[in-house]
């Protein structure tokens, strides 16, 4: 593209292209893999990156944290035990923050003296990419983290209040008197407590509930919780891996 036989300053272009070469600012392929567009494909990752990180982490804080304030309102003493799911939502921000930092540092300037673009179209689709890998593993973990924390939380906060949605014709199914009194006075249906079978005497919580009870619930949303984190530190690693691929046109 630089010489033209046909022109008369023929021979100013050579010497001209002769300067750029031996400066290693070559642009001849600039056209077709180094476009001056490449650059905002690469920005767009790192946004990518970020945004969409964050966006899963506020989700599953904003799930979480409501269940976990409403829980709260009559079990103080287990907001500290159910904050797990909110922290765990908060570390998902800290992955995308990670990627989107790594990815713009990847990002080269044109050079100052030719004003020519360095930055190839490949690389930019790699820093795409990476950052719509780990925007997306974050966004989906977010969410995954968000859902099963507000259900797990409600779930250990109804069995400390000896809550059931099954109705039972007794007042305790495994106090005989009481079953022979309800049925003698046809007194209304109550609710039977969980775990009141078993524990009639049970006192271990502040709601009356079974305290093993609590610790199985607990510990079942504990293990789905950090499997949901782990989808998101698989799009990190991916990231990470991906963001290492580049070309360089000077």
């Amino acid at each position: 593209d630089y010489l033209h036989p046909t022109s008369t300053s023929y021979a100013a272009q050579q010497q001209t292209l002769y300067i750029i070469i031996m400066n290693g600012e070559t642009d001849t392929q600039a056209p077709g893999l180094c476009p001056s567009w490449a650059l905002s494909i690469g920005y767009l990752g790192v946004a990518s990156a970020a945004v969409l990180c964050n966006f899963g982490s506020a989700w599953g804080t904003w799930k979480s944290g409501v269940s976990l304030v409403h829980t709260g309102i009559r079990h103080p003493g287990s907001v500290m035990k159910n904050i797990i799911p909110v922290v765990m939502a908060g570390v998902i921000g800290i992955y995308g923050l990670i990627v989107s930092v790594i990815l713009s540092e990847a990002i080269p300037s044109p050079l100052q003296q030719s004003r020519i673009n360095v930055y190839s179209i490949y690389t930019a689709m790699a820093h795409l990419a990476a950052g719509l890998c780990c925007g997306i593993s974050g966004l989906a973990a977010g969410g995954c983290i968000g859902i099963v924390g507000d259900m797990g939380i409600r779930a250990v906060g109804y069995r400390t209040s000896n809550i059931t949605i099954f109705y039972s014709t007794t007042e305790y199914e495994h106090d005989n008197a009481a079953a022979a009194k309800t049925q003698q006075e046809n007194t209304p249906l109550k609710l039977a407590p969980w775990g009141s079978e078993n524990e009639p005497n049970s006192g271990n919580n502040e709601g009356g509930g079974s305290s093993e009870d609590q610790n199985k619930l607990f510990v079942g949303m504990l293990i789905m919780l950090i499997f949901s984190e782990a989808l998101a530190l698989y799009g990190l690693i991916v990231a990470l891996i991906v963001s290492q691929s580049k070309y360089e046109c000077s």
